[in-house]
Parts: structure tokens; C-alpha cells; sequence
């Protein structure tokens, strides 16, 4: 009988809901100092960057130069090691801006000294204020 199957206890699941908006830029390029081998602190390569910033609904809008800025920012201070240390310190900067609670930040390195075709090298992150 139907009756007689099991059922799991506890609550039913519910999808989790958010009141997060996201603002996204795709694709910033950029040319800086950036990874561990000699050259790549005298020779600047090009960076690609996607921010997507979360906000509540009822925020105020965001402007997008403040993305932009907080990318380029990241970048203006010298040679960096690491795609890791670029995505942390712009995810930093973004958290930084008006009712932003969330951003993911990806880097992108499409020059990198490997031994076989690549696209790129990429790091992404996400950070919660």
C-alpha cells in the first residue's frame, strides 16, 4: 500500500531565495605586471577580468564605473605575483562599495609559459561581506 512507504522526516526541502541582485562586467582587459617568472615583472601582459557584485533589490543602483574602478585599482599598484592576490584584492575593493554583499571575481592570464596549447590560466573567488 502507498500508506506504508517510507517517508524522509524532517522539513521539505525548499530552493534557498535570495533578495541579492547581481550586477555583472565581463571581460575588463587590461595590461599589467603579473606572475612569478623574471620577465613577467618587467613586461606587461594582458588581464582579463569579470566582477559580478551582489546587492539587495531595494538598493541603490550601481554604478558601473565603480566596478570598472575597483578592477583597474587592483592593477595600478606594481608588479603581482599572483592571479589569486589580483582576485582577492578586487573582490576587497568591490565589497567596499554602497549594499554590496556578494561579488565573484574571476582573472584571467592567457599568456602562460606552458608546454602545451591554453587558453588561459583563471582564477575565480567569491567573497560574502
Amino acid at each position: 500500500m502507498i500508506d506504508e512507504i517510507d517517508r524522509p522526516s524532517g522539513p521539505a526541502y525548499v530552493a534557498p531565495v535570495t533578495d541579492l541582485d547581481e550586477v555583472t562586467l565581463r571581460g575588463m582587459r587590461f595590461h599589467a605586471l603579473v606572475g612569478v617568472l623574471p620577465h613577467e615583472a618587467e613586461y606587461p601582459q594582458p588581464i582579463e577580468i569579470d566582477v559580478t557584485a551582489s546587492r539587495p533589490r531595494d538598493a541603490a543602483l550601481l554604478d558601473y564605473r565603480l566596478l570598472y574602478a575597483a578592477a583597474a585599482d587592483a592593477l595600478a599598484g606594481g608588479h603581482v605575483g599572483l592571479l589569486e592576490a589580483i582576485a582577492a584584492d578586487v573582490a576587497a575593493r568591490t565589497l567596499r562599495l554602497d549594499s554590496v554583499r556578494r561579488v565573484s571575481v574571476s582573472v584571467r592570464k592567457p599568456h602562460v609559459a606552458l608546454a602545451g596549447p591554453l587558453r588561459h590560466a583563471e582564477v575565480r573567488i567569491t567573497r560574502d561581506a
